[in-house]
């Protein structure tokens, strides 16, 4: 197993698909719900730019916001990608040169409170050079991956709303996915609207609480409307509340966050391992879906290729990338997994694409729709 020394950085289904409601632009208003307050100040024309001190080496965007780690985040610019972190509405785009700047459009607090919470949601505290330092010192085809898709980041979201969109990815796509996590989302605060997109605080365990399975499944959830109400009421029971319940498993071993996690409905152990890894601070989960599951028959365990995937598999693809690349495993899968993606592809070389795997990409045409397969809970 790979011993990591990392520098501290500089800066601190076949079946029928029903159709979603759009969401609202205010919080729907059924007998069950409470209209929102009064929506804050209008945004700033003209926004100010901040620079963050990163470079595109230790944060590219376009392969990091539009991957499937979230789906709260829009591209509202060339360069640029709008999201919320707590209660702060901000922007990020790329200088010229690569760095990274940040426009703050909507806060509740200060700029430098809001400037710390964005670097906590990005992951700063590890530096993404120093990992992928010794992962290529062992592995030359993630070198050389790396020299063109650099930047590639883990996000360090908040637990409940990053459990909350993957319960929504269940055998979905990225379309769907986004359409019920936008309808969630306006349950919270309106914080304002950029390039056309209405952007919302996420909402509280006790907001969600409001919303009945059968509200969720005339907005087209379908069978994750017992799920998601099924997840809330079962956080609400837990001592402390569910929100600090969830915090506290950033403090356990990855073992004990996966049974912690699959505890709750419609959880299991691939959509608790997107939530750990995600959100909880366990740098070498492994989300595997059958996309995973060809990495790692191709590049890791060989002798495995042409297998039929099961759980005891999934296991078995866990252990050799942690065996490969160590305790930050989670982030070597996130490059190899970015890489497969059709849309990235075309920007490598073309020895890392053979004609079979170009025809079993086409075939199945699922772009970063193949997140959604890593998050399925069954």
């Amino acid at each position: 197993m790979l011993s990591l020394k990392l520098r501290p950085l500089s800066i601190m289904n076949k079946k029928r698909q029903i159709p979603i409601q759009s969401p609202p632009s205010t919080p729907p208003t059924p007998q069950t719900l409470t209209s929102k307050s009064k929506r804050p100040k209008t945004l700033l024309k003209s926004p100010k730019w901040v620079p963050l001190n990163l470079t595109q080496s230790e944060l590219s965007l376009p392969l990091t916001f539009p991957t499937g780690q979230t789906f709260r985040w829009r591209q509202t610019g060339p360069l640029q990608y709008t999201g919320v972190v707590g209660s702060h509405l901000v922007s990020l785009q790329h200088l010229q040169n690569g760095d990274v700047s940040y426009c703050l459009h909507q806060s509740k607090t200060s700029q430098s409170n809001a400037e710390s919470a964005l670097l906590d949601f990005l992951n700063m505290g590890i530096s993404l050079a120093g990992i992928w330092e010794v992962f290529s010192a062992s592995d030359s085809r993630f070198a050389e991956l790396a020299t063109h898709l650099g930047g590639a980041r883990v996000l360090r979201q908040d637990p409940l709303e990053c459990l909350i969109q993957f319960l929504c990815s269940s055998n979905n796509n990225i379309g769907r996915i986004t359409k019920m996590v936008d309808f969630v989302s306006s349950l919270g605060t309106h914080l304002g609207s950029v390039a056309g997109f209405e952007f919302h605080e996420f909402p509280s365990l006790d907001r969600l609480a409001m919303v009945s399975e059968q509200e969720l499944r005339e907005a087209g959830f379908g069978y994750r409307a017992k799920y998601l109400t099924g997840t809330v009421k079962a956080l609400q029971s837990k001592p402390g509340g569910g929100e600090e319940w969830l915090l506290s498993l950033r403090k356990l071993e990855l073992e004990e966050v996966i049974d912690a996690l699959t505890t709750l409905p419609g959880v299991g152990p691939k959509v608790a391992a997107c939530i750990a890894l995600f959100s909880l601070d366990q740098h070498d989960a492994i989300p595997v879906d059958t996309h995973v599951w060809k990495i790692a028959t191709r590049y890791l365990i060989p002798e495995l290729a042409g297998a039929r995937l099961t759980p005891k598999l999934c296991g078995r693809v866990a252990e050799a990338f942690v065996s490969k690349y160590g305790k930050y495993a989670g982030w070597a899968q996130t490059l190899l997994f970015v890489a497969e993606l059709p849309s990235q592809k075309a920007l490598l070389p073309p020895h890392f694409s053979n004609a079979k795997e170009s025809k079993s990409a086409k075939g199945k045409g699922r772009g970063v729709q193949t997140v959604a397969d890593a998050s399925n809970s069954e």
